[in-house]
């Protein structure tokens, strides 16, 4: 069974940063894909990044390009996303997902696993 743990989140103010971190587990990764994606309210959930958990090739949405880093740490089974200069747009629950066999998914309905959410809130 697999399993996502989002952790990180907090209320920030403009142009702060902070680190969202994924724990993962109940399954070898090697084969996956780790997205982040995130939902603001009255809103669908879109997507923010993506990474093959193997090479660590990665993929962003336009809108964090530059400001977001995905990563992942093998030995702990851990992905993170890096958020730095944060807009008051950031604000959303932002959620880990797997995707198994996919290279760079940026679609919600290619990933079968999910982590419950952790919030984020900008301040401005």
């Amino acid at each position: 069974q697999v399993q996502l743990v989002e952790s990180g989140g907090g209320l920030v103010q403009l142009g702060d940063s902070l680190r969202l971190s994924c724990a993962a587990s109940g399954r070898t990764f090697s084969s996956y894909a780790m997205g982040w994606f995130r939902q603001a309210p009255g809103k669908e959930r879109e997507f923010v990044a993506t990474m093959r958990w193997s090479s660590a090739s990665t993929a962003y949405a336009d809108s964090v390009k530059g400001r977001f880093t995905i990563s992942r740490d093998k030995t702990k089974n851990m992905a993170y996303l890096q958020m730095s200069s944060l807009k008051p747009e950031d604000t959303a629950v932002y959620y880990c997902a797997a995707a198994a066999l996919k290279l760079l998914p940026v679609s919600k309905y290619e990933y079968e696993y999910w982590g419950q959410g952790t919030q984020v809130t900008v301040s401005s």
